[in-house]
């Protein structure tokens, strides 16, 4: 009965890798034009939650979202949220209707085709390199002016199993405070559980979202990161908690 589910899990993978790249592949023209203009991006961000929407429908997933704060259009927020899985993309991209700019691990520009368009999009930082971490707090400044949101997944990368949830960097919420955005928390506690990074595990599935109350960053400085960091992990933290019960 073993070998069946790891067939399962073989074939759900697959079929993962195919939904993210087929659309990529038949919308290529139109994607390529989108980016050619960083002004374009809105156009793109529509057309990357549509992809996206396809993507977690087609593994069987379907979101269920409680918020208690919704977004304002044509404002700039910080959107952040616990990591677990790559459907972590995807959701946010769901979830949140304000086009935004990801923040984001330089390595995964270098996924086939995903990776194409990626660093032409989102932000890219090397975490060992401590100039490409300063040359994000430019590039972010750049797009908040004109207009765009932020989306960081602040842990810095995806923890170990047996970690609910990391320490989070200190980087969305400088940022915040510099700019004076809010912080959005967003807590996902199912994603794990849907599709985890290790290979032989996942099911379709519902994945519930829940959008938190917004942090201001109006009146504070740089010294207060630290305590913001503390309280936005301590909400995400408290809903996983209160999701596992």
């Amino acid at each position: 009965m073993k070998i069946f589910k790891y067939i399962f899990w073989l074939l759900y993978r697959i079929w993962f890798y195919i939904l993210v790249a087929s659309p990529i592949f038949i919308a290529f023209p139109i994607l390529f034009i989108s980016i050619l203009k960083e002004s374009w991006y809105p156009f793109f961000f529509r057309i990357a939650r549509i992809w996206a929407k396809i993507i977690l429908i087609g593994m069987g997933f379907h979101w269920l979202i409680k918020s208690e704060q919704t977004p304002e259009k044509h404002k700039s927020y910080m959107f952040i949220a616990n990591h677990t899985s790559m459907t972590d993309i995807m959701l946010m991209l769901v979830v949140i209707k304000n086009p935004f700019v990801f923040v984001g691990k330089a390595e995964l520009a270098k996924i086939p085709l995903f990776g194409f368009f990626y660093k032409r999009t989102c932000i890219l930082v090397d975490r060992t390199s401590e100039k490409s971490r300063k040359a994000v707090f430019l590039r972010a400044q750049r797009r908040l002016k004109s207009g765009l949101s932020i989306c960081i997944f602040p842990e810095g990368g995806v923890p170990d199993e047996h970690v609910e949830l990391d320490d989070f960097k200190d980087g969305a919420f400088r940022l915040a405070i510099n700019h004076k955005i809010p912080i959005v928390p967003l807590t996902f506690p199912d994603n794990k559980q849907r599709f985890p990074f290790s290979f032989f595990s996942g099911s379709p599935g519902r994945m519930r979202v829940k959008v938190h109350e917004f942090l201001p960053t109006e009146g504070l400085d740089i010294k207060d990161t630290k305590e913001l960091n503390n309280k936005a992990r301590h909400i995400i933290l408290n809903q996983l908690k209160i999701f596992s019960l």
